[in-house]
Order: C-alpha cells, then sequence, then structure tokens
C-alpha cells in the first residue's frame, strides 16, 4: 500500500474529515443532517485514494481496499437494518407505551424511581441497544418528573450512564461491541466478563447523584394502555433472531448478520398471518406490516455509518492509522492507549474511534480488546455530546437536560469510569 501521509492529497483528505465532522458536531445548529458532511467526506477521500492510485499504477489495490470496506459496511448495515425494524415494530405494537405506563402509574418516590430506571436501562440496553433504551426510559423519566426540571436533568444522566455501561457488556448494546463481535477480537459469551466493570461505571456515579434527587413522590398516573395484538409473538421472535444471529456465529461460523436476516424472515412471516386474520376479523390493530416498520428506520444514521465508516477507512488505507497505532499502541502502551480511546469517545463519537482501533489492529492480549470495548463504550457518557443517547435526550428534553448540566455531574462520571477500569484489571487480571 501506498504511504499518502506526506502528500497533497493526504493532507486534503484530512482537511475534508475535519471540515466534515465540525459541521457533525453543529448539527443542531446548522440543521444539517449529520449523515450529508460525512457521505461527502468519505466520497471525496476515496476519490483522492483513487487518484493516488491511479497515478502510481496500482489502481486495483484501491480497489481491493474499498470492496473489504463495503464488506464490513455491509454487515453491519444488514444487522442493525433487523435490529432497529424489530424495535420499530415493538414500538409500533406498543410494548413500550405499556412500559412507560406500568412505571408512571407506581406510587415510588423520585429516589425509587431514579434507581429503577436506571436498572432497567441498564439491563434493556444490552438487548436493545442504547440509543434506543435511552429514548424509551427517557419518556418515562419525562411523564414521572414533569413537576421536577432537577429530577428530569439527573434522571436523564443516570439513564445515559446506565444505558452506556449496560450496552458495554453485550454484542448488541451497542454499535462498537457489535462491530467487535464481528471482527472476532471477542466471542459472544466472552463480553460478559465484562459485567461488573460495567455495573461498577454505572453505580457509582448513580450512588453520588442519587443525593440530588427531590425527597419527594410525583403524583401517579392512571392511563389506560394495552399492547396490539401479536405484540408478544413479536418478542418471542425478536428474541429468537438473537439466539439465531448468535448461533451462526459460534456454531456454524457464518457472519451474524446473515442470522438476523433470517430473523427478518420470522417477523415477515409472524406479520403475514397477523394481516390474515386481522383481514378476516376486521380488526385494524392486529394487521402488521413489516415493511411499513422497515421504512421507518433511521436512514440518517445507517447512512452516517457508511460515511463515517468509509471516511476513516480511507485515511487508514493512507497510512494515518498506522502512524496513530504505533504512538498510542507502542509508544504509549496498550493500557493507556485503550482508556485514552475511552476519553476521546466523550469527544468524537465512538464509532469512529473504535473502527480507527479494529483498523489499525494492534496486536494486543485479550484483556487489553476487553478493556478498549469498555471504555469506548462507557467513555461518551462523560459528556452528554459523547454519545447518541446523551445527544438524542437533549433533543427530548431541551432546556432541561443540557450540556451545562451533564457537566456538573461529569466528576461524578469519571469517578465511574475509573472504578470500571480498575475493576477490570483486577477482575480480568487473567487475560492479560
Amino acid at each position: 500500500m501506498l504511504d499518502l501521509t506526506a502528500t497533497w492529497f493526504g493532507y486534503l483528505a484530512l482537511a475534508i474529515f475535519f471540515v466534515a465532522y465540525v459541521l457533525v458536531i453543529f448539527e443542531e445548529t446548522t440543521q444539517l443532517r449529520k449523515s450529508k458532511p460525512v457521505l461527502m467526506a468519505a466520497g471525496l477521500i476515496w476519490a483522492l485514494i483513487g487518484m493516488a492510485y491511479a497515478a502510481a499504477g496500482m489502481g486495483d489495490k484501491a480497489e481491493e481496499a474499498a470492496q473489504h470496506v463495503i464488506m464490513e459496511y455491509g454487515e453491519l448495515f444488514l444487522f442493525l437494518l433487523v435490529a432497529i425494524t424489530y424495535v420499530n415494530t415493538l414500538e409500533e405494537r406498543r410494548v413500550f407505551d405499556v412500559l412507560r405506563v406500568k412505571l408512571t402509574g407506581k406510587k415510588l418516590s423520585y429516589r425509587n424511581l431514579f434507581w429503577l430506571t436506571g436498572t432497567l436501562a441498564f439491563f434493556l440496553s444490552g438487548v436493545l441497544d442504547n440509543l434506543t433504551t435511552a429514548l424509551v426510559m427517557g419518556a418515562v423519566v419525562l411523564a414521572i418528573g414533569r413537576d421536577s426540571a432537577t429530577f428530569v436533568a439527573i434522571g436523564f444522566i443516570n439513564i445515559v450512564v446506565a444505558a452506556n455501561a449496560g450496552g458495554a457488556f453485550s454484542p448488541f448494546g451497542d454499535i462498537t461491541t457489535l462491530m467487535v463481535w464481528q471482527k472476532d477480537k471477542v466471542t459472544f459469551f466472552e463480553f460478559f466478563v465484562l459485567f461488573v466493570p460495567s455495573l461498577v461505571n454505572w453505580l457509582v456515579p448513580a450512588v453520588i447523584m442519587q443525593l440530588g434527587i427531590p425527597h419527594k413522590t410525583p403524583a401517579a398516573h392512571t392511563e389506560a394502555v394495552r399492547t396490539k395484538p401479536g405484540a408478544r409473538g413479536v418478542i418471542v421472535f425478536f428474541a429468537l433472531t438473537i439466539a439465531t444471529a448468535v448461533s451462526f456465529r459460534n456454531f456454524l461460523h457464518l457472519p451474524p448478520a446473515m442470522g438476523m436476516m433470517l430473523g427478518l424472515g420470522y417477523l415477515q412471516v409472524w406479520s403475514y398471518f397477523l394481516q390474515r386474520k386481522g383481514a378476516r376479523l376486521g380488526n385494524d390493530d392486529m394487521v402488521l406490516n413489516s415493511f411499513k416498520q422497515i421504512e421507518r428506520v433511521e436512514w440518517d444514521t445507517l447512512l452516517f455509518f457508511f460515511g463515517i465508516i468509509f471516511a476513516v477507512g480511507g485515511l487508514g488505507v493512507m497510512g494515518y492509522l498506522a502512524m496513530a497505532s504505533q504512538f498510542l499502541y507502542v509508544d504509549l502502551g496498550a493500557t493507556t492507549a485503550n482508556v485514552a480511546v475511552g476519553l476521546l469517545s466523550a469527544v468524537v463519537d465512538n464509532i469512529p474511534v473504535m473502527f480507527a482501533v479494529l483498523t489499525m489492529d494492534p496486536a494486543m492480549s485479550h484483556g487489553q480488546w476487553l478493556l478498549v470495548t469498555l471504555t469506548a463504550g462507557v467513555g461518551g457518557s462523560l459528556l452528554s455530546i459523547g454519545s447518541a443517547a446523551g445527544v438524542a435526550l437533549m433533543g427530548q428534553a431541551p432546556g432541561q437536560y443540557t450540556f451545562s448540566s451533564h457537566l456538573k455531574w461529569s466528576w461524578a462520571i469519571a469517578l465511574g469510569y475509573a472504578a470500571s477500569i480498575a475493576a477490570h484489571l483486577v477482575i480480568n487480571s487473567a487475560l492479560f
């Protein structure tokens, strides 16, 4: 491969990436959806690569590198497409609405609700992913705490930390853990050795933040909501889809995305029976159009992933990731580098950071790969802009949950970050 790091091709590519990322950071100000600048950046960076390699008579090498990145993104895309479709279907069947009403109907104090929503966020994020979990639990906190801005602010911070921590010990909990699993750096069941460090990451700041929760009990809500027919079947098939994806990887040695696509087939067949039965009984609530749920997929997010993965992959082809790998993992050492990766993910989205690490592919022990999985997953909790969960909740409660309200408790979250790393180094020392 050509080293383009000291050429005008490389310098221009870095400038393009920097400008695109600045536009992503200021998405709310510019109203420019985040996928648009990174799609432009990815295309321009690869155009520069194509020009450089064509000039050197090595066009086939550039094509080979591009096809490799396409394959990596294709697996991620198919996996996420199915997962998001199932989540959309659960929402359409009112499963999340029922959960929200059940929680808001209980006569619990703000402090009890703080712990209940945090616990649910921690465990649900391992299945639903941290972004979806944060949005669902955020709706609960808003419904409960509409008379207490303090509870909403601290409750949202608690959900962000819990969802990110809970997503770190499951391959389905975050995009970064999914990427690590698909690259065979960590097997499915090995993720669960991060359970205790992840739990520590949430519990340390939660114990501190609960002191700021008002000593009051909100008024109970008595709203009546029922799931639509077929909701239990969707839940069962979602669980079966996850089991299928795991089995494809562990027993058949096939990409988990293929197992997820089989799971999409389960949903399609189930929706067919519901549609037939609903039409026969004249029950519109029973009718489920699974294609409508695919249409509702957040395409801005999926295209953003495409742009980021191709832009970072392009910088890797140019040689910049090899330079970064030398500095981080050789000069600084793996532990320091992996801790720094987590801190960087608080400012830069953890997806490009983790993709960069996987592209560098430094020679590390199993314990170190688990460490970077942990830090990249939970490091984003340090700032409200550090994770998709935090950004989404800022939009859900503007004026109540803000960058500054989160920053007030960043010191407590940092204590949890340090404690989780220490817990991993001690509990999983045999893996280093």
